[in-house]
């Protein structure tokens, strides 16, 4: 076990007591995992103070407390170390605790507002295709090992001690290469909880609006999604590089933040991009195109819809091509292979006269890439159902309702996460951009979600679609007093059955 001395020999501390060569069985923020040995960080956060459990994780049987906010009791036998920020100390703190697994791989971290997930999966599915051992962690799930395993923190990018021993059994399982999903809350210096990976890739996919309520403007979220790349601007590694969706109106930010490192730029539009597509053919299966280079072009499919997923294998197939010096005109071959993520664009199959997809689509970009893709394909009515966020930005909710409108024929409005706002005051909000729609014809607002896809199913006949955003993989929706369990197409396949469908 570590020493307190040794885990923050590198940290600023501004004031400790106690014996600072007391050994640490693991570094805790939560008091309720607190047990003999921990050292305790009391983060303030949004809804709590972790101050205010110092007594308690004493008696759970803490070594150590690490601190900002003056305390008024010190207990013989305890170890306080006083920093200016606790979160800010977490970071290098698990670095440190877990011997700096980062340093032991390569890492390579997807920023950006959409198709973080599915990017995260498609770099790692061409590394394993390319014979390399790699780990990810994404929304979905993460993969220390040989198996892959559902993501359990309800964040994309969880606190660093977890960051880091999730880098650490990669390590230790002999893996090689780590690729990451790095939100805006996790680069952001208030959580600073990927501070002290070092990565050697930069991946950007698109910024649109999301997170206002927590980095309070939208240049604030593109300027901390930018901190992703100013890290390998300012990574002492050598062969860092940068790949950037070159579509997206905010590239020049990011080229600038990487400053003198190498950029690669990917593109749907842009002919000079390192790599970009034309001959688009769609199916209901996928896309048939022809990728180009500089150095030449070759035709491929992706069995999957949509030109955003096309946009997503095209940045993996930069970074694994660069990453591991190989054309990138060999790794096409990998392409018509790669398969999608749970709870994207997820087809519920039965003997329905109506199709049913389930996607995790919740912000307004997303929305705007996946409802013209679904509306072109469906016959008859297009059913929407979704929500948006609870202590979450409020200004994408309306943007939500205006965008799904254009599209859908008929639009149910259900709880998503309400957390500890009151649910249908989060549904009015969206519908504000609603203006087209008649209440409780063409617009519907059903809180309980289950209830919401009840009134889909009753509203589907033939050649209609129900596509339900927002949940996609996710095992529960959070309400005020706490999360309850919840999977999507679990739901709707028992609603269906219970309306006398057969569900495959």
């Amino acid at each position: 076990m570590k020493t307190i001395k040794i885990i923050f020999k590198d940290i600023k501390i501004l004031d400790s007591r106690g014996e600072m060569d007391q050994p640490v069985s693991s570094l805790e923020y939560d008091s309720r995992k607190v047990s003999t040995g921990a050292l305790f960080f009391a983060l303030e956060g949004v809804h709590t103070d972790g101050h205010q459990y110092i007594d308690q994780v004493i008696h759970q049987g803490a070594a150590g407390i690490v601190y900002s906010n003056d305390l008024d009791i010190f207990v013989d036998g305890i170890t306080y170390i006083k920093v200016e920020n606790t979160r800010q100390a977490l970071s290098p703190a698990s670095a440190s605790f877990y011997d700096f697994p980062s340093k032991e791989l390569k890492v390579i971290g997807v920023t950006g507002t959409d198709g973080k997930s599915t990017t995260v999966s498609f770099i790692h599915q061409l590394l394993e295709m390319e014979g390399m051992k790699a780990g990810f962690l994404s929304t979905v799930n993460y993969q220390t090992g040989n198996l892959a395993k559902p993501n359990p923190f309800r964040q994309s990018t969880p606190e660093a001690p977890h960051i880091h021993k999730i880098l650490r059994e990669m390590v230790d399982n002999g893996l090689e290469y780590a690729v990451l999903e790095a939100t805006s809350h996790g680069l952001s210096h208030k959580n600073s909880r990927l501070a002290d990976v070092e990565f050697n890739v930069a991946v950007l996919t698109n910024v649109s609006h999301e997170h206002l309520e927590f980095h309070g403007t939208v240049e604030q979220y593109r300027l901390d999604k930018a901190n992703l790349f100013k890290m390998i601007a300012d990574s002492p590694l050598e062969e860092t590089f940068g790949v950037i969706n070159d579509d997206d109106q905010w590239t020049e930010i990011y080229m600038d933040a990487i400053g003198e490192k190498p950029v690669f730029l990917y593109s749907l539009k842009n002919k000079n991009a390192d790599l970009w597509c034309s001959d688009y053919q769609s199916d209901e299966e996928g896309i048939a195109l022809t990728f180009h280079l500089p150095n030449g072009k070759k035709e491929s499919r992706l069995n999957m819809p949509g030109l955003f997923n096309v946009e997503n294998a095209m940045a993996a197939l930069l970074v694994v091509s660069e990453i591991l010096e190989e054309d990138t005109l060999e790794l096409l071959d990998h392409v018509p292979k790669l398969v999608g993520v749970e709870g994207r664009m997820s087809p519920i199959s039965g003997n329905m006269p109506f199709s049913v997809l389930v996607d995790y689509a919740h912000t307004p970009g997303s929305y705007e890439k996946i409802l013209p893709l679904v509306r072109s394909d469906v016959q008859g009515k297009l059913i929407v159902l979704f929500g948006s966020a609870g202590e979450r930005d409020i200004e994408k909710r309306s943007e939500q309702g205006e965008i799904a409108e254009e599209y859908a024929d008929i639009i149910i409005l259900s709880d998503e996460d309400p957390r500890g706002d009151d649910p249908m005051d989060i549904l009015k909000d969206i519908a504000e951009g609603i203006t087209s729609k008649d209440l409780d014809k063409t617009l519907f607002l059903i809180p309980n979600r289950k209830e919401g896809m009840k009134k889909a199913i009753e509203l589907a006949s033939k050649g209609d679609m129900i596509l339900t955003l927002g949940k996609g993989h996710e095992s529960s929706i959070i309400y005020d007093d706490g999360p309850r369990p919840w999977k999507e197409a679990e739901v709707l396949k028992s609603l269906l059955i219970e309306a006398g469908f057969t569900v495959e």
